[in-house]
């Protein structure tokens, strides 16, 4: 005789984890779309499935949330984006590979949240603004080292200060992917001959070198990027 098992009672850690996952997109969603400032907790439990109790459960107020939202949205970028990139050995083939998948991130409607909040805080003496801005740095400061990485090796012209080329990038990158962010179908390439604009690059020809060049750059010598 077949004796069925009785499912797995979740534990309370796995729920409270869960809670936790929902209460963060929830938020992520709410902040990509009203910013800080507007952002109404009762809202942010309600649509996730929960109570404001419950959120407060989690998290202590608005501020503390929104750190742990910051932080979760790095990883969830590092785990779409980041970890594509670390697989590339030639710094022009990392920054293309760079823009193309996050363009696809900002398919998502959690991908506003790291820009809307810089745009919020700028100019601010803030703990969410500070934090943003360190990662915001830490992307810039990765990119310059892809940059200057390429420069060595010829597949990246010279120009301006790496530092400002990584700027203008990122600015490419963030801005177009967010303008078209699934509008069209080739938006993941139009958001990388953006880049390859900024970078010096023929844009017309985005392309992704076959054959690697340069030792691998690290994706996060410093802070992570978000």
């Amino acid at each position: 005789m077949n004796v069925r098992e009785s499912p797995r009672r979740s534990t309370q850690a796995e729920r409270r984890a869960r809670t936790r996952d929902a209460l963060l997109e929830s938020a992520a969603r709410g902040l990509s779309r009203y910013g800080y400032g507007n952002l109404v907790l009762e809202q942010v439990a309600r649509e996730a499935g929960y109570t404001r109790g419950a959120l407060y459960h989690q998290f202590k107020d608005k501020q503390d949330l929104t750190l742990a939202v910051s932080q979760w949205v790095h990883d969830t970028w590092q785990q779409e984006v980041g970890t594509q990139v670390e697989q590339e050995s030639d710094p022009v083939a990392a920054l293309l590979t760079l823009a193309r998948a996050h363009t696809v991130f900002c398919r998502r409607d959690i991908a506003r949240v790291v820009v809307a909040l810089r745009i919020e805080f700028t100019g601010q003496d803030h703990p969410i603004g500070r934090e943003v801005e360190r990662g915001y740095q830490a992307l810039t400061d990765t990119c310059a080292a892809f940059i200057e990485a390429g420069r060595a090796a010829g597949s990246i012209p010279e120009g301006p200060p790496a530092e400002a080329v990584a700027l203008a990038y990122v600015g490419a990158v963030e801005g177009t992917s967010i303008a078209l962010a699934g509008r069209v179908p080739q938006d993941a390439e139009l958001v990388a001959a953006a880049a390859a604009g900024a970078l010096g690059l023929d844009p017309r020809t985005p392309r992704t070198p076959r054959t690697p060049r340069t030792p691998r750059t690290p994706l996060t010598p410093r802070k992570s990027p978000h």
